[in-house]
């Protein structure tokens, strides 16, 4: 499973109907099942993001057709950056020369 970290903000659609944010949240995580990612970590948040996800996915294909479908739903916008382990990022270090 490759490992992403979705940082979220909510479309003025998301925020008027806020009082249903996890609700929607749970939605999205079955939504996910079905297309191969798995929402592993939720979290509300204070700043510049609104949420912040850690996500895992089979491949790139299917983060990429779940951040699509979510964001046909208008509630939020979304990015994600790709998250490494220290296994993970050692193993492209031994590849420096």
């Amino acid at each position: 499973m490759i490992t992403y970290i979705g940082l979220l903000s909510f479309t003025d659609k998301g925020i008027q109907d806020v009082k249903n944010s996890t609700k929607r949240a749970a939605a999205a995580k079955e939504a996910a099942k079905k297309m191969g990612v798995n929402m592993r970590d939720i979290y509300w948040t204070m700043g510049d993001c609104d949420i912040v996800c850690v996500l895992e996915a089979e491949d790139e294909a299917s983060l990429t057709a779940f951040n699509l479908a979510t964001a046909q739903l208008g509630n939020v916008r979304s990015r994600s950056m790709r998250a490494f382990t220290a296994a993970e990022l050692d193993a492209a270090l031994a590849k420096l020369p």
